[in-house]
């Protein structure tokens, strides 16, 4: 019995290697810091936030290792890097593909060539709104004060132009439901009170609609559609036709990418 129990040990841990080292296979191996030349005027900040759909779950495959000089990220110590998926740092045993490096791609095409895009991960998987704005400490991050600390590195390096926000699985239940738009309210009136701009804009995304908990998701998209109706400074993006990755939950690769075009064309339907 002990023979046998040792090596169900053994195999399971080769299959958990096996997991992690096909989940990271492309992810980079070399990390370039920019240097102190970026002209702050010239730079355009979005900040992610959020939990595990923003935070990103989605597999990282080659097409998403093509980097652009002019899209910009953060490392774990606050450096100005040049952005390469997976941008969130906060659960490295869970991170991968965002919408981040998507959505920065297509929105340079559409702005002048002198503007780089700086994109400041802050998203942590299964927070809630509450714990956001209680400033909790979640998976070893204090949610609103990491959130603060990201800003002020953001004004260092550029003027910041909006918010990136998906969130709500956690809070898909009949307790936090009839509160949800209410909470939106007073997270982003805290954003954008922390940003110094009362109008910068929100970027929502919908819950997916593969979920196992189809009419509490479902409660939550409206919500968050009735909350935009009444900030002009907000858009909401479709996730209607997205897929899962396989567990019902989180957003495939595809759907990350197409996620990110759809944060940057919303956007530009502001501006």
């Amino acid at each position: 019995m002990r023979t046998v129990y040792l090596l169900s040990i053994i195999f399971l841990a080769a299959c958990s290697h096996k997991i992690v080292a096909e989940r990271t296979t492309y992810f980079p191996k070399r990390i370039e810091t920019m240097s102190n030349s970026i002209k702050k005027e010239n730079v355009w900040v979005f900040i992610m936030a959020g939990q595990s759909n923003m935070a990103g779950r989605g597999v990282v495959e080659p097409e998403d290792t093509v980097s652009d000089k002019r899209i910009l990220s953060i490392n774990k110590d606050g450096e100005i890097i040049i952005a390469k998926e997976p941008l969130h740092f906060y659960e490295p045993e869970r991170t991968g593909l965002d919408c981040g490096l998507s959505f920065a791609k297509t929105l340079i095409k559409k702005i002048p060539d002198s503007i780089s895009i700086l994109i400041i991960p802050t998203a942590v998987g299964g927070s809630s709104i509450r714990q956001w704005l209680g400033d909790s400490v979640y998976r070893n991050v204090k949610l609103f004060s990491n959130f603060l600390s990201k800003v002020e590195i953001a004004k260092q390096n550029g003027i910041i132009k909006g918010i990136l926000w998906h969130q709500g699985e956690s809070d898909a239940n009949e307790k936090d439901i009839p509160l949800h738009k209410q909470r939106l309210h007073l997270l982003f009136s805290k954003f954008r009170a922390a940003v110094g701009n009362n109008e910068l804009p929100v970027l929502l995304g919908e819950l997916g609609s593969f979920s196992e908990n189809p009419v509490n998701f479902n409660l939550i998209n409206n919500t968050i559609h009735e909350y935009a109706v009444e900030d002009k400074n907000s858009r909401v993006i479709s996730t209607k036709d997205l897929k899962d990755k396989g567990d019902h939950l989180h957003f495939n690769s595809k759907g990350q990418r197409t996620m990110g075009k759809r944060f940057a064309n919303a956007y530009l339907s502001m501006h």
